[in-house]
């Protein structure tokens, strides 16, 4: 296979490069990167006018609900919705049913990925046990299966002793432990930010506190361990603020926010729309700001969509019966491109950094990179591309997106993964060249 993209703009902060011009793949590594490339033989083409060609994405937070619950997503259908938003990696989360809490269903999913998509699917397994927050997983068996970090995503890991043994315990393995923070003593019934907005709409109301003590307290552990802490979904200006002071303390922390607390606010939720609704909660306007500043200087080393899944007969209920959780994997670069970059909040190298070496660096892996020699592990997208967000177009079975109906700028084209093309756009979806499912 001999690919060649000829005047688009090659852009990778992590190695430094951001020109225009052209870049040939051949037998799935980045053989060549420059202004013009002579190729003599056969090779298949491409005009890059106006492209964007990036080391591929990687996504931190996923839900891809196999085992248990493939009615809402299959580890085979979470790999095509990956591809058509330009992610080539993803870390996906052990609330399944039963949990990815042993060395054999870490390595069922990987195993399974494997069988059906280019996409590297990495398994973060249990804290705990069951997830019951009782007794702590054999982290051991976990990373020979092929985990990469431990978490009870979904849940705290209430009990702090417990906790701390677990920063002890994956320091044994340089292992990055997530945490949802989260003190269900104050969260406990509630379904969306506590604020103006929940009492005018007469729903029980998240206090941004609950959030942050869960953070302050599990930096504090990192701290007492000298453990890798990763604290997910960060979603409110103090969260960002106590994460800040720990990277200004030379702590092993990083952490990560996602699309829709970038691009919404509570003041959305007017219309009671169950798929607005997440844990932790959509925030005011001032969070939000703050968010984007905190992931502009790097306080937030990556974006991370968590994609959560639900069947729509599951959304379809009162708000407070509903689920928490929405799709990401799709919408999140044009989601980024138009509610951040476009209004001038973020520049596009540094999105392109929060969603490839950023996330990278937080696990230990290399990540893509656009140098010669390299495996071709690249994101092409049209970043002035415009379309409208039609949920029964995506490549998921459920359909729990925020973002249904608006019209958003940029468009994954393209995914080259090893020896691999895979033409994504345009419009996202109606494409015969899309393989799906991809093993056929």
């Amino acid at each position: 296979m001999r690919w060649l993209i000829r005047g688009a703009h090659l852009l990778d902060p992590g190695s430094g490069l951001d020109r225009t011009g052209d870049l040939l793949v051949e037998e799935g590594v980045i053989a060549r990167i420059g202004g013009e490339i002579r190729v003599d033989g056969e090779v298949e083409e491409v005009a890059g006018k106006g492209l964007v060609v990036t080391p591929s994405f990687l996504d931190l937070h996923v839900h891809l609900r196999e085992p248990g619950k493939e009615y809402a997503e299959t580890i085979e259908s979470g790999v095509l919705g990956a591809l058509a938003g330009g992610f080539g990696g993803l870390v996906c989360m052990p609330n399944t049913t039963p949990p990815l809490d042993t060395n054999a269903s870490v390595r069922f999913v990987v195993e399974e990925a494997r069988r059906c998509s280019p996409v590297d699917v990495m398994p973060a397994g249990a804290i705990t046990k069951g997830r019951s927050g009782e007794k702590l997983a054999e982290f051991g068996d976990l990373v020979d299966g092929g985990a990469v970090a431990v978490t009870d995503d979904g849940d705290t890991v209430a009990d702090s002793g417990l906790m701390r043994r677990a920063l002890e315990y994956a320091r044994q393995f340089d292992l990055p432990v997530f945490t949802h923070p989260e003190d269900k003593n104050l969260s406990r019934g509630g379904v969306i930010h506590e604020g103006v907005v929940s009492t005018r709409l007469g729903l029980k109301g998240i206090p941004a506190a609950a959030e942050e003590i869960g953070i302050a307290r599990d930096i504090r552990l990192a701290e007492l361990t000298g453990g890798r802490l990763h604290v997910q979904h960060v979603s409110t200006a103090r969260g960002a603020q106590l994460v800040r002071h720990a990277k200004e303390k030379g702590l092993r922390v990083t952490a990560e926010t996602a699309p829709h607390y970038l691009a919404l606010t509570d003041e959305s939720l007017a219309g009671y729309d169950t798929n607005r609704k997440m844990n932790p909660p959509l925030r005011p306007a001032a969070d939000r700001d703050a968010l984007r500043e905190a992931l502009r200087e790097g306080v937030l080393d990556a974006v991370a969509t968590d994609h959560a899944p639900h069947a729509p007969h599951e959304k379809d209920r009162e708000f407070d019966a509903a689920p928490f959780g929405v799709l990401g994997l799709e919408t999140a670069l044009a989601v980024l491109i138009t509610h951040l970059v476009r209004p001038g909040h973020l520049s596009l190298e540094t999105l392109v950094e929060r969603m490839t070496c950023g996330p990278a660096s937080v696990i230990g892996v290399a990540g893509g990179r656009i140098v010669e020699g390299a495996e071709a592990r690249l994101t092409v997208f049209d970043p002035e591309a415009s379309w409208v967000v039609d949920p029964n177009r995506f490549r998921s079975p459920s359909r729990n997106t925020p973002f249904a109906g608006e019209r958003l700028r940029g468009e994954v084209r393209t995914v080259v993964i090893g020896g691999r093309v895979i033409a994504v756009g345009p419009r996202c979806g109606d494409n015969p060249d899309f393989p799906a499912p991809l093993s056929s």
